[in-house]
């Protein structure tokens, strides 16, 4: 099962990062992003890459400029996520063959981020707009266009924001903080995923 959760690592190292990867990867979560605020975020890019090359995408966070979207290409990373909507950051990272994820919270910006060619928006913070403003918003995008939400989506509003159309969620400190071990990690992933598959299920049963 394909499960729509991105892992936002912010302040891993390079050191523990495979360990958690491997733990996200165990639980079922196959799409890791490591934010560039966090320590020597290439080389944790780098090494997770490499140590799940065919069983997870591995992509940066917080790309702000488009020199960062080259760094993320060079150490392996196959998705570019930002708290922005930066239409050089989307078409350089296109161009660069990773998907784009920008930052939207109006349709304004979810347009010029499509027109840009956003592979898919990130709407964030979710918390200001909920899912009653997502809703809204996806009344008028295009049918197919992926909505993540990310900060103020979690397990106990899972199926609020399914129903109201997300594509996805980013999950950040309620997967992973500084500090927590590989085994907690695990713990955090498997609680939201069997979370995540119950809003999903119920979805799909009143359908």
């Amino acid at each position: 099962m394909t499960r729509n959760i991105i892992a936002i690592l912010r302040g891993v190292s390079p050191g523990e990062a495979v360990g958690i990867g491997a733990a996200l990867v165990g639980a079922g979560i196959d799409t890791i992003e490591v934010p560039l605020n966090s320590p020597d975020p290439f080389a944790s890019i780098a090494a997770l890459a490499g140590a799940f090359e065919g069983r997870a995408r591995i992509g940066a966070g917080t790309v702000l400029d488009v020199t960062e979207v080259a760094e993320v290409k060079a150490a392996g990373g196959a998705l570019v996520v930002s708290p922005n909507m930066n239409p050089q950051v989307i078409a350089a990272t296109r161009a660069a063959g990773m998907a784009a994820y920008p930052g939207v919270m109006t349709p304004t910006e979810a347009f010029a981020a499509l027109r840009a060619g956003a592979t898919g928006l990130k709407l964030f913070p979710g918390a200001l707009i909920g899912p009653a403003g997502l809703k809204a918003i996806r009344a008028v995008l295009p049918p197919d266009t992926e909505t993540w939400a990310v900060g103020g989506a979690g397990p106990d509003n899972f199926a609020a924001w399914i129903a109201a159309g997300a594509t996805g969620f980013g999950i950040g400190t309620a997967l992973y903080t500084p500090g927590l071990t590989a085994s907690e990690v695990r713990d955090r992933a498997d609680a939201i995923v069997a979370a995540y598959d119950a809003a999903v299920h119920r979805r799909d049963a009143a359908r």
